[in-house]
Order: structure tokens, then sequence, then C-alpha cells
């Protein structure tokens, strides 16, 4: 499956623990991520993770990946002080209609990850084959 990493400033550090913990599920997935969220990954797991531009760049690519149904998994850590804009908006709306499932927190992330490596989200295949 394709996963996105998404974090906000505040909350890359929680993505980079949630990723170690999480690691043995996520190295069996293709892993692309926002530039300094890919490389704090990165560096701390030694996963390999496609990293896309910055500061808002990564955040567009991932944005139109999901918009053609090239996502599978969104992981979007939030920092739910801030003020949420409108390519944030877009982009989960996009996720609903690709019935792509993502998750803003981390409670939610753990819940979803639980579920893929059970196996939950293999739907994901019949809708996003892969060549």
């Amino acid at each position: 499956m394709n996963i996105a990493l998404i974090a906000q400033d505040t909350k890359k550090e929680l993505m980079v623990q949630f990723c170690i913990a999480y690691k043995g599920i996520l190295e069996n997935h293709t892993l692309l991520a926002t530039a300094t969220t890919g490389r704090l990954v990165s560096e701390s797991t030694d996963m390999e993770i496609q990293t896309l531009s910055d500061p808002s760049g990564g955040f567009q690519q991932i944005s139109a990946r999901v918009s053609y149904n090239e996502i599978d998994f969104l992981l979007f850590l939030r920092d739910p002080s801030s003020e949420i804009l409108p390519e944030v908006d877009d982009m989960l709306k996009l996720c609903d209609i690709h019935a792509i499932p993502y998750a803003t927190n981390l409670a939610t992330a753990e819940v979803l990850i639980q579920g893929l490596a059970r196996g939950d989200f293999s739907w994901r295949d019949i809708i996003n084959p892969k060549r």
C-alpha cells in the first residue's frame, strides 16, 4: 500500500516516535512524506521514504496523489490548535471521496495501523490495483 505521512511542526517528533513504534508494519509498504517529516522519520528508522518538496509543495503533491487515488492510507498528525487551512480541508474531503482511510491524531493512527497489520484494508488493492 502507498502510505502518506504528514506532520505539522509541533507533531513531527510524535510522527517519528509513531513510526519507530510501528516500523515492523510500515516497512512493508511504500511510504511517501513531506520533505522534513520524511527526512526525520527516515533518519530515525532507516526506512526508505519517498520525500516530496517542502514547505507546501509536498503537501500539494500528496493532495494531488490523493485526488488520483494513488494513496491508500494517510497519516496526517495535525496540531488542533492551529488554523485549518483550506487545502487541508480539501485533501481530507478527497480522502472521503476516494474512500482513503486517514488519521489526524495519534489515537486514530494507532487504530488504523493495527487494522493495516490485520489486513483490514486489503479492499484498497481492489480499488487501486498495483501494476
